[in-house]
């Protein structure tokens, strides 16, 4: 064994970590190695003291807390989008931070899918996440539009990844948006957004991203790439707790644009209270909110963006790069003969933010993982997902879940476990 492939190697590589004094501030269960960041991130202290801070604002001021908060609430949804534009590459403007994934997605093909003549069809792509689907096939429904024949899915070559040119040679006169996702959430695969907008806008097709697995992890350029929307969560890269509140860019091209599912929030600030029943939306991004903001949802995400902007995305991607590449360094030299498959592409510019493994024996490999405190993730029927994250992960972790995978490997601890995934996966 090399030294960098050492526990020597991995404290080196710790010591060298310029963004190793995050891990303080993230609570940390000294008993758990957690992987699983790609599906839920940590609590830090910074977004536990920010929900705290709005907790207090309510105590002190009650209704008051909307405008005279230590965390003025009315304003809040704006302030985080600001907060996460430097994340997307994207101005402030374009930016809010509202509803969830799938309910901002039913927003965005609300407001841009507008079927006409023979564009009456979305294209999306075969390994998407289901929710993806399930709001298209919502859609089209919605449009007196049959999804059998309206969605068109572009097929993967080998189960696991998309190719660009599959997806751009999809693209015929028949298509009217396109939704993809920025990252596949098994796979790992990192798409070359900018080349596939570019070939949507050259046929004069509309298109949007979820960056569900790369928002927090990888740096986007949305503004300069044209990308016409995005969605995103805000619990796995972002930190900011389970069912944290979703967010959305819309290029400023757009805004203006009139929301396709309007609602109070979605109304220009100054003007919300005059309760008009014409909607006089806003002129930004905020235009696409709908509801009431879930206050103590957002409030977390004020601290856990004050981490991410402090640290820098740039930062942020090159530990995660390095991070990823030394765990599959790991599991080569350690787990070769055991039947594991990496299966996320190796190149650091189509790589994400986690590793997948496959095994015949997944299912049950991660039930004897979080019996021995490794906390990985997986994806039926026979994924590991394990994503090392770069504010809170060590290299020191990294090596010790490789150790442990392989030991439960040699031991068969596994075979206690049934091959099955339990109802939460």
């Amino acid at each position: 064994m090399s030294l960098s492939q050492s526990i020597t190697g991995a404290k080196e590589f710790d010591k060298k970590d310029p963004l190793a004094h995050f891990r303080d501030k993230f609570y940390l269960n000294p008993n758990t190695l957690y992987l699983d960041g790609n599906s839920l991130g940590l609590l830090s202290k910074n977004a536990e003291a920010s929900l705290l801070r709005s907790l207090d604002d309510w105590k002190q001021h009650g209704i008051d807390g909307w405008s005279d908060g230590k965390q003025p609430w009315f304003y809040m949804a704006e302030n985080i989008g600001e907060m996460t534009s430097t994340l997307i590459g994207s101005h402030a403007s374009e930016t809010i931070t509202t509803g969830s994934i799938t309910t901002n997605l039913h927003q965005m093909l609300a407001t841009f899918f507008k079927p006409s003549g023979n564009k009456t069809k979305i294209l999306a792509d075969s390994l998407t996440f289901p929710s993806d689907i399930y709001a298209i096939q919502s859609q089209l429904e919605l449009h007196g539009l049959s999804p059998e024949t309206n969605l068109i899915q572009v097929p993967s070559r080998d189960g696991r990844t998309i190719l660009e040119e599959d997806i751009i040679e999809a693209i015929d006169e028949t298509v009217a948006l396109i939704l993809l996702p920025s990252v596949l959430y098994r796979s790992g695969q990192l798409l070359n957004i900018e080349k596939i907008t570019k070939a949507a806008h050259s046929k004069g097709v509309i298109i949007g991203f979820d960056l569900a697995h790369s928002i927090g992890a990888i740096p986007h350029k949305l503004h300069d790439w044209n990308v016409d929307f995005a969605v995103w969560c805000t619990y796995k890269y972002l930190n900011s707790g389970p069912g944290g509140v979703g967010g959305l860019f819309v290029h400023e091209n757009h805004l203006g644009r009139r929301p396709g599912l309007a609602g109070w929030f979605s109304s220009k600030k100054e003007m919300q209270f005059d309760m008009s029943h014409t909607l006089t939306h806003a002129e930004t991004a905020g235009a696409f909110q709908i509801g009431t903001p879930h206050i103590f949802s957002m409030a977390p995400l004020i601290g856990a963006l004050e981490l991410m902007n402090e640290a820098g995305i740039d930062a942020i991607r090159e530990k995660s790069l390095s991070l990823t590449n030394y765990l599959m360094c790991l599991i080569k030299e350690n787990l070769t003969e055991d039947g594991f498959t990496i299966t996320n592409p190796s190149e650091d510019d189509r790589r994400g933010g986690h590793i997948c493994l496959e095994h015949d024996e997944a299912a049950r490999i991660c039930k004897a993982l979080k019996q021995k405190g490794v906390i990985p993730d997986f994806r039926s029927p026979n994924v590991i997902r394990l994503a090392p994250i770069a504010l809170y992960t060590s290299f020191e972790d990294v090596y010790h879940v490789v150790q442990i995978l392989k030991s439960i490997m040699i031991e068969k601890t596994y075979q206690q476990f049934s091959n099955e995934r339990n109802v939460i996966a």
